[in-house]
């Protein structure tokens, strides 16, 4: 019996990358994903803590949280300019050249269907491109989360509500501002 409970699509999951070099606060989707990998157990780490009194029975604690987020996809680009997709462009030409505490960049992700954004303070290491003959040029990023995860409210009004509703009905390349 299925009740009402219906699975959701995985083409509706909504990535974007926050432009640090904005001068207002600015989201750019990523575009071209085809699919992704949230492992929210990474980077976990354990102390054991069995002792006599367990009577071999294991024993431990979370001692460290993780997170990351693998999304791959096709390597996009502006057909008129020529131009890689402002999101992937972002992740490829800017943080992923970064070092030290400035490696840090915001990136936020949600359902089509949700009202609310995951959103982490995160670490990129870029994927591999390459393709064959007759395949597209793949594009991959892997973000590690740094730090707990916070939440904020989608806003479907002014601006941001009107490049959102882009986003989410046309999944346009577009910036989303927050």
């Amino acid at each position: 019996m299925s009740g009402t409970s219906r699975p959701i699509d995985a083409r509706g999951w909504i990535f974007e990358v926050q432009d640090q070099s904005a001068t207002e606060k600015t989201f750019l989707p990523v575009m071209g994903l085809t699919t992704f990998t949230h492992a929210p157990g990474e980077n976990e780490e354990t102390a054991d803590i069995t002792a006599f009194e367990d009577e071999g029975q294991y024993n431990q604690d979370v001692m460290q949280r993780g997170a990351t987020l693998t999304i791959e996809g096709q390597y996009r680009i502006d057909k008129t300019t020529g131009e890689q997709d402002p999101g992937q462009a972002y992740i490829d030409q800017n943080w992923s050249a970064r070092l030290g505490i400035d490696s840090h960049n915001t990136i936020r992700w949600r359902h089509k269907s949700q009202t609310t954004w995951a959103v982490w303070d995160a670490t990129v290491t870029p994927g591999e491109q390459g393709g064959g003959t007759n395949d597209k040029t793949s594009w991959s990023a892997t973000i590690t989360k740094c730090g707990a995860a916070t939440t904020a409210e989608v806003t479907p009004t002014g601006t941001q509500g009107a490049a959102l509703t882009s986003n989410v009905a046309a999944l346009s390349p577009k910036q989303a501002a927050a």
